[in-house]
C-alpha cells in the first residue's frame, strides 16, 4: 500500500475539503465517491445516467454511515450545459472529472456525441473549475492516448496518432489542460487510464467491457467471444488503484501546472490468460465453467498491446498500486456473483 496515499487519507480525515465527482453514478464515479464519504469528506456528485445508474448511488449510501451518507448532495444534469458545471463546482475545493462517454466502438458509431460530451463537456468543467478557483482538477485521461506509437511500455511523453475518435476527445482534453495552465495558470492533472475494473462496472450493452462482460456471460453459462486471436494484451488496473490515484492526484497538484500520469499496475495480460483468470476465479467461489471460447475478427480501433510505465505516477505522487489483476479479481468476484446473477 502507498505511504504517500495513507499519509494523504489521514491528513483528509483530520481536515475535510469538498469535492465535486462528476459522472458519479458511473462505475469509477461511483467508487470514488464510497471512499470519499468513508473518510468523512463532502461530496458533490453531478450526473446525467446516461450510462450511470441510480442503483450505484442506492449501493453506496448502504455502505458508509448514514451521516457520511447526508455529506452527499447530488446534482442530477449534464455537463454539456455550462450553467450545470457552474452550480456543480461551487464552493468545492477539488474537482475529480469522470464524466465521459467511453468505448471506442460507440465513438466509432457515433463521433458527435462523443465530441459532445468529453470535449466541449470538458471544456465547459475546465471553465467552471477555472472561474470557481477550485485548488485542483483532476481529469480521467486515457491510454487509448498512445494510438499507434509502438513502443512498450508506454511512457507518457511518448504518444502516436490517435485510432479512434475517442482517442481524439482524450488527447484534447489534455491539450486543453495544458493550455489552461499556460494561458490561465489553471493546474490540472490528466490520468490516463488503463483498462479499469471493479465492482459496479455495468456488464450490459453494447459497449460493455471485457471483464464484466465475460464474467456476466460465464455466470450465466453464455458463450465467450474473443476479438482476434487472444494474444492482444491489456494493462488491467483495478479500480482501487485508480481510486488512490485520483486522491493522490488531487492532493499533489504539479509545479509545472499541467502534468499527465499512467494509472496501471504494469502488467500484461492476454485476452486468452484473462480468460483462465476469470474462470478460475469464478471456480473459487463456487460457479463452474466450461466451455471454450469463441474467437473472431480482430475489432476496428483497437490497439494490439497496452502496457504502462508507471514510474512517474509512483515518483510524483507516491501511487503504488495495491492489486493485481487476480487480486482485484479476487475481490470483486463476489460482487459480480451477486449483482450479475
Amino acid at each position: 500500500m502507498s505511504q504517500a496515499f495513507e499519509v494523504t487519507k489521514a491528513e483528509l480525515l483530520a481536515q475535510p475539503r469538498t469535492w465535486l465527482v462528476t459522472g458519479c453514478a458511473g462505475f469509477i464515479g461511483s467508487n470514488l465517491l464510497e471512499t470519499l464519504l468513508g473518510l468523512n469528506q463532502k461530496v458533490v456528485g453531478l450526473d446525467n445516467f446516461a450510462t450511470g445508474h441510480r442503483r450505484n448511488l442506492d449501493e453506496v449510501k448502504g455502505q458508509v454511515s448514514p451521516a457520511q451518507w447526508a455529506n452527499f448532495h447530488f446534482i442530477e444534469g449534464d455537463i454539456r450545459d455550462l450553467e450545470t458545471c457552474r452550480t456543480a463546482v461551487k464552493g468545492v475545493d477539488y474537482v475529480l472529472h469522470q464524466a465521459a462517454l467511453g468505448s471506442v466502438p460507440r465513438s466509432l458509431n457515433d463521433p458527435i456525441t462523443s465530441n459532445a460530451v468529453n470535449v466541449s463537456g470538458f471544456l465547459n468543467m475546465l471553465v467552471a473549475a477555472r472561474d470557481e478557483g477550485v485548488k485542483a482538477f483532476v481529469f480521467a485521461a486515457s491510454s487509448s492516448t498512445y494510438g499507434d506509437h509502438p513502443d512498450l511500455p508506454k511512457v507518457e511523453h511518448k504518444i502516436g496518432n490517435p485510432l479512434s475518435p475517442y482517442a481524439i476527445t482524450k488527447l484534447v482534453d489534455e491539450l486543453y489542460a495544458k493550455i489552461f495552465a499556460q494561458s490561465y495558470g489553471f493546474k490540472s492533472i490528466g490520468l490516463r487510464y488503463f483498462n479499469v475494473f471493479g465492482k459496479r462496472q455495468d456488464p450490459n450493452g453494447a459497449y460493455a467491457a471485457v471483464i464484466p462482460k465475460w464474467t456476466a456471460a460465464m455466470i450465466h453459462q453464455q458463450d465467450i467471444t474473443v476479438n482476434g486471436d487472444g494474444e492482444t494484451s491489456r494493462d488491467f488496473c483495478f479500480v482501487e488503484n485508480v481510486v488512490q490515484a485520483n486522491i493522490l492526484a488531487a492532493t499533489h497538484m504539479p509545479e509545472s501546472g499541467f502534468e499527465v500520469y499512467n494509472v496501471a499496475y504494469h502488467a500484461q495480460t492476454t485476452l486468452n490468460t484473462l480468460f483462465g483468470y476469470i474462470r478460475d476465479g469464478l471456480a473459487a467461489n463456487g460457479v463452474v465453467y466450461t466451455k471454450s471460447p469463441i474467437y473472431a475478427d480482430f475489432r476496428k480501433g483497437d490497439v494490439r498491446h497496452s502496457f504502462a510505465d508507471i514510474n512517474k505516477a509512483k515518483s510524483h505522487l507516491g501511487y503504488e498500486p495495491a492489486f493485481s489483476i487476480t487480486q482485484g479479481l479476487a475481490k470483486a468476484m463476489p460482487w459480480y456473483i451477486q449483482f450479475l446473477k
